[in-house]
């Protein structure tokens, strides 16, 4: 007789030798169950996620992609009230840290730069359209370093200097366009930053407009990466097990492809225009940044590909982050004339009326430059800075930011801190960097001693700082020294008020909302002037 004879064999479980009843079973689940719980609970309580810095609610599956998509919560009082230094979102499963204090930036992308310096992956933008060549976008490792210790050589603080002669005649000539072409000063802006860095960079000849066919392709460049770099642009960003489809079948990914090298041979055929010079010897070319790249080849070690690339991304980084200074330092003029006026009366005690102010007026020209460093934290043209991603775990301040994290500076809300610039914060006021003398004063630590972050933290800060610095500082002080910028009047004769509070999201810069402006001669002789050093700057 079996030892289980009697017993349905549905209620015997087999363990090895040994076999337990249905009913001991079931009397054994609610302990199970208990223990499973606790130990649910257990983990639960000690998950570093229980403590991820505060954030809105999301939704399930998509978490926080409606906010993501509407940016303009960020730029709101309310938000730093509410979320304090930072706030945790998530699009997708993808946890994303805004930081909206210049503490907390500072602490995590400056001092701990060494986990942070990473960038997010763009799959479209970066990968596809760039070829992985896209230097901002660029993963921190071998290639990166490469380009940035190039850049680096040909934009250093003594470097840029053998371009003052460029910012000089292209300051020159925006000035007096403004003077004959009153109004739209937007497109002036844009010319000159163009033209000013493409002079710098392929000491490309001197741009009349912007109807320039190779400026209009590199701006068709610079829109595509914009807009396949939005949340939500690309399914393959949130599903990246896409890249694996043949092109064939995907046409975004063929499109991105033939764009690829489309740029590539744009780039590469203005890169080889100053080799042709620079190799043969038979012309004499002014400085530019490719002629260092090519003589300089051999010690940084990029091919030419790579060193078209960095050309390339270098003006995309570039000019349209310079016309958008520009075009709040003018708003700032008009809502404020009082500060236009302090700025004409330093203009004319150190440079006179005899003629334009040039680089070696910067170290006496304080309030100039202080003009330019508010400008910068007041309205800074990338308002959330480009991303980093953190590559390990990290905590600050009891709050835990897990790896993978991508880390956005909202530069918005760190340059109008009371904590840092005081209760007028959110006021154009350049006095708050001088002293009591009136000179200009030395910066916090956490800016770098810039006195604002409009240039990014830790090792991905902007590598052409110094080149733009001396861009808006000779524009801004040509501008000042020749001319008044007023308010328009509307049809009844009243004076229309500029809207300082309200920009434009273009994906990658911030510019403002478009006025028109009164632009007259600061003094008689301010058109002859000008035309007179432009044709000496020409020379």
């Amino acid at each position: 007789m079996s030892l289980h004879d009697g017993v349905p064999a549905a209620a015997l479980t087999p363990l090895g030798d040994a076999t337990i009843s249905l009913d001991s079973f079931l009397r054994f689940t609610p302990a199970l169950l208990v223990g499973v719980g606790v130990l649910l609970a257990f983990r639960y309580v000690r998950s570093p996620y229980r403590s991820v810095p505060p954030g809105p609610r999301g939704l399930p599956i998509i978490g926080n992609v409606l906010q993501l998509s509407d940016k303009s919560w960020m730029f709101k009082q309310d938000s730093k009230q509410r979320f304090r230094d930072m706030i945790y979102l998530s699009a997708f499963g993808q946890p994303i840290l805004i930081l909206q204090s210049l503490k907390a930036a500072s602490e995590i992308l400056e001092k701990r730069a060494n986990v942070t310096s990473d960038r997010p992956r763009f799959i479209v933008a970066h990968e596809i359209i760039s070829g992985s060549l896209f230097g901002p976008a660029m993963v921190y490792g071998d290639l990166w370093r490469r380009t940035r210790r190039a850049a680096h050589e040909g934009l250093t603080k003594v470097a840029v200097r053998d371009y003052h002669p460029i910012l000089r005649k292209e300051a020159t000539i925006l000035s007096s366009a403004l003077l004959d072409d009153q109004g739209d000063l937007e497109k002036h802006f844009q010319r000159f930053a163009a033209s000013s860095i493409m002079s710098i960079l392929y000491d490309y000849p001197t741009l009349e407009n912007n109807n320039d066919e190779t400026l209009k392709r590199i701006h068709m460049y610079i829109s595509r990466v914009s807009k396949a770099a939005a949340p939500g642009a690309y399914l393959v960003e949130l599903l990246p097990w896409m890249m694996y489809i043949p092109e064939r079948f995907a046409k975004w990914k063929r499109e991105g492809m033939e764009h690829f090298r489309e740029h590539t041979t744009m780039f590469t055929g203005l890169l080889n225009a100053v080799r042709g010079d620079v190799v043969s010897g038979t012309s004499i070319r002014r400085p530019s940044m490719s002629a260092t790249l090519i003589k300089n080849h051999d010690r940084n070690g990029l091919s030419n590909h790579e060193m078209a690339w960095l050309l390339g991304t270098l003006y995309a980084a570039g000019a349209e982050t310079t016309s958008t200074a520009l075009g709040w330092f003018a708003l700032a003029m008009v809502a404020n004339p009082e500060i236009q006026k302090r700025a004409h009366a330093e203009l004319d005690t150190i440079v006179g009326r005899a003629r334009p102010p040039t680089h070696s007026d910067l170290s006496d020209l304080h309030y100039i430059q202080a003009i330019v460093k508010e400008t910068l934290r007041w309205r800074p043209s990338l308002a959330l800075g480009v991303p980093h991603n953190t590559t390990e775990d990290i905590w600050y301040d009891g709050m835990f930011i897990p790896k993978g994290t991508t880390c956005i500076s909202n530069l918005w809300q760190c340059h109008n801190d009371p904590a840092i610039y005081g209760d007028d914060a959110a006021k154009f006021n350049p006095e708050r960097f001088l002293d009591a003398n009136g000179r200009l004063s030395s910066g916090r630590s956490e800016t770098r001693d810039d006195g604002h972050s409009a240039y990014g933290f830790g090792r991905r800060a902007c590598v052409g700082k110094h080149v733009a610095n001396d861009s808006l500082f000779i524009s801004i002080a040509t501008v000042l020294w020749a001319a008044n910028l007023e308010r328009v009047r509307d049809q009844n004769g009243k004076e229309v008020t500029p809207d300082t509070e309200t920009y434009v999201d273009t994906g990658m810069v911030f510019p403002p909302l478009k006025y028109w402006y009164d632009v007259t001669p600061r003094f008689p002789e301010a058109r002859s002037i000008l035309a007179e050093e432009s044709e000496l700057l020409k020379a």
